[in-house]
């Protein structure tokens, strides 16, 4: 007996969860429904941008239930007709250096089942062993959806950059849903999917007397308004009103950090993002919250950030740059830097391990090119892993990891420094 839904569904859709499309892909409509249903979603409505985005990228031992699921759906016949990307793995043993324990925990014990799980994913439509990134929407990925476009997609910061920069639309989905919408074509409507669900909440006002770094902006937004929509005034002022490559790096990792020390999934900047541009301050709802951040406030949510260290008063080893993965234009402003106050501090190598992180395209260009070669001379290692799957090793737990990452910084015991801090540490200005 099919599942009785409370939402409207088309003849067709009715047809899907009653079996006549098969018994598996049944049950994936069913998951979608109840989940629609659990929100009061009005209707399922079709996905019009095919290409989704899936979160779960790790092929971890424990995620069994997930295997059999693929493998159910595999043996359907079922996949994302149209492709999808996903997030970075999680271990990357060419470019990045492990100890020989390290090896074995990442390979065997905590991402054993790696390779088959690729298998599988490739089976249901992964596009292609470059498609792990969490910044599936840059140029050299391609996965960039249109503005007003419907998603199934899931990783927060991805979620984030879609509504808010692109103007498409999209809920903060889990893992499994978000393919389960892909397959299927139609998600709930609810939420950021409908015109009331993408008004503003908040109207914060930018009030600083220099350019606010976006991972702490984003951060106080984040932490105050936290899954509401916010409405921010003032910004443009500092980042322009054009969605430059500086732009949307810029607002890549401030939605990031709404995303990650809040759970915000769409944000709108007064003249600067598409639905701000067109509707202005009639996103505002009626009885909207006002937060005012100046100096001071950004001094205070930064200085509150704890440092989880067992041994705070020594140095960091590791430092991570590149959550979520740099751009092109971002790799190429850090190689400079870290080259620059090397060669100005007369040194040759880095003070740490550094790691930056970016696309497997984007670092496939950078490999060519002579300043990757300086690069890797100095020390620094360029990959596309992600550094979340890199402390996920228990064995990281004692190591002082450092990161200009407000993402990072939130899900694991990374402690954060501002971009000029880390740089100074990287390349010995602070020993």
């Amino acid at each position: 007996m099919a599942y009785r839904h409370k939402m409207k569904l088309t003849p067709a859709q009715v047809d899907i969860l009653e079996g006549k499309q098969g018994a598996v892909k049944a049950k994936v409509m069913e998951t979608i429904v109840r989940y629609g249903d659990m929100f009061e979603a009005t209707e399922l409505v079709p996905v019009t941008h095919g290409e989704g985005h899936l979160v779960t990228s790790f092929g971890l031992s424990l995620l069994k239930p997930v295997y059999r699921i693929m493998d159910e759906l595999i043996s359907a016949g079922l996949k994302v007709e149209e492709g999808f990307t996903i997030d970075p793995r999680p271990y990357d043993p060419e470019n990045v250096s492990y100890n020989p324990l390290d090896r074995l925990m990442y390979s065997k014990i905590l991402y054993g089942a790696q390779e088959s799980y690729e298998k599988q994913l490739a089976q249901l439509g992964l596009k292609s062993g470059d498609s792990f990134t969490c910044t599936c929407y840059y140029p050299e990925i391609g996965n960039v959806p249109d503005k007003g476009d419907v998603l199934s997609w899931a990783e927060s910061s991805a979620v984030n950059y879609a509504n808010s920069v692109l103007g498409a639309r999209c809920n903060r989905n889990s893992g499994m849903i978000e393919l389960f919408g892909s397959i299927v074509g139609f998600v709930p409507k609810f939420g950021l999917l409908t015109d009331e669900g993408r008004k503003a909440r908040w109207k914060v006002t930018v009030n600083t007397t220099k350019k606010p770094l976006p991972q702490i902006l984003g951060s106080a937004i984040g932490i105050k308004v936290m899954e509401d929509v916010p409405y921010v005034v003032g910004l443009d002022r500092w980042i322009g009103n054009e969605l430059t490559d500086e732009c949307k790096s810029y607002l890549k990792d401030f939605g990031a950090a709404t995303a990650s020390n809040g759970a915000v999934g769409l944000y709108h900047v007064e003249n600067v993002t598409p639905e701000a541009r067109e509707f202005g301050e009639t996103l505002l709802c009626d009885g909207y919250n006002e937060y005012v951040i100046d100096d001071a406030e950004l001094e205070r949510v930064y200085r509150s950030y704890p440092v989880m260290w067992k041994h705070p008063e020594k140095k960091g080893t590791i430092a991570f740059v590149g959550c979520p993965h740099l751009s092109s234009t971002q790799l190429e402003e850090w190689a400079d830097r870290i080259l620059d106050g090397l060669k100005s501090g007369d040194r040759r190598k880095v003070a740490c391990q550094t790691i930056l992180c970016t696309p497997v395209p984007v670092r496939k260009a950078f490999e060519n090119t002579e300043k990757y070669a300086l690069l890797r001379k100095s020390g620094v290692e360029v990959t596309s892993i992600c550094p979340l799957m890199y402390t996920s090793n228990p064995l990281t737990k004692s190591r002082r990891i450092m990161t200009c990452s407000n993402k990072l910084r939130t899900y694991s015991l990374a402690r954060y420094y501002k971009d000029d801090e880390l740089l100074a540490i990287i390349t010995g200005k602070e020993e």
